[in-house]
């Protein structure tokens, strides 16, 4: 596995050392011994898969509170450009952003940290979006900051004018400013 580390400390675009031949390929996607000799988690007690039909569809920017969770994510089918945004009190790099396009061609992956709020917008009409995550999913401690808090500013990939689609949840989401956040 090849870890790039992003210009957020802590976050890693990572690539996968692919063994290719006329069948196709073999990788790893998860190697515990890779992260921990970065420092990184590699306990990861749950793995999601988040399927999308529709070109457009935004997700996130979404955490948890008092039970957070660093993912390791990757697309397997389609194209989204997926972003995480540090929202840990007192960092150095608090509100600011870092995306990359993940893609079934590309076979890139994105590793967001405990503390880190995490989206993606869907690039393709269908999507399977795939995370491994240090921590289980808990519906109470679940938060979001609004997709395009002016003060994060991230830059999704929209034509001019176009709106994502939304789950209602996300649509009212609060800005980062009045966000109840990870402790």
């Amino acid at each position: 596995m090849k870890f790039q580390e992003s210009p957020l400390a802590g976050a890693y675009t990572i690539e996968m050392d692919r063994l290719e031949d006329e069948r196709g390929f073999f990788a790893r996607s998860f190697c515990a011994e890779e992260f921990t000799s970065r420092g990184l988690s590699a306990a990861m007690p749950q793995s999601s898969i988040s399927f999308n039909t529709r070109r457009g569809t935004l997700r996130g920017l979404h955490y948890q509170i008092r039970q957070p969770q660093g993912k390791l994510v990757r697309v397997v089918h389609g194209a989204a450009y997926d972003v995480a945004v540090d929202i840990r009190r007192g960092s150095a790099q608090f509100g600011k952003w870092v995306g990359a396009e993940l893609s079934e061609e590309n076979q890139q992956m994105l590793w967001v940290p405990e503390g880190f709020a995490h989206g993606y917008l869907a690039l393709s009409e269908r999507v399977d979006f795939l995370y491994k995550c240090t921590n289980f999913y808990a519906q109470p401690e679940e938060r979001s900051i609004r997709w395009n808090d002016p003060q994060v500013g991230v830059r999704w990939p929209l034509p001019t004018g176009v709106a994502p689609l939304l789950s209602p949840k996300d649509a009212v989401a609060p800005l980062l400013a009045d966000a109840e956040l990870y402790a």
